[in-house]
């Protein structure tokens, strides 16, 4: 099985080109996650390397997705899997990759914490400090659940 799961902020915006060799363009989308680690029982005082950067690639909507709502420092959870290869670079040397292919992203905080903004997602104001909408007590009637 291979099966991936991370959750770390974006390191820099999506890089998003679209393919040409098909009647259907193709969004392509590439970033890297800052992923933390957890207490290393052998790291020593002064390790400075506290993060993993993994690079991800995105797909078609998936794609598109990235280059719409994801941006540099945002935080975000990611499900896809593991792909290796390589290529020869243009000196002749053979550079082999290793990217997590993404097959869902999820958002892990809200606009309003990676932004530090007082909105929220869509322009609705978020008036309690949970981020969540308040919701005035005379709308009973027009919300599907109590």
């Amino acid at each position: 099985m291979n099966k991936v799961i991370l959750m770390g902020r974006l390191t820099r915006d999506p890089e998003v080109r679209y393919t040409q060799n098909s009647a259907e363009p193709m969004a392509v989308a590439r970033y890297s996650l800052a992923v933390d680690r957890r207490g290393s029982r052998n790291a020593q005082a002064g390790d400075a390397q506290n993060a993993d950067f993994i690079n991800c690639v995105a797909f078609g909507r998936q794609g598109e997705f990235a280059e719409k709502y994801l941006h540099k420092g945002m935080k975000i959870a990611i499900t896809g899997r593991i792909q290796t290869g390589s290529y020869t670079n243009k000196d002749g040397q053979k550079v082999y990759t290793t990217d997590v292919v993404v097959e869902e992203h999820e958002f892990a905080e809200s606009k309003s914490a990676s932004s530090g903004s007082t909105g929220g997602y869509g322009g609705a104001p978020m008036d309690g400090a949970d981020g969540f909408l308040n919701i005035p007590d005379n709308v009973d009637e027009e919300v599907p659940f109590k």
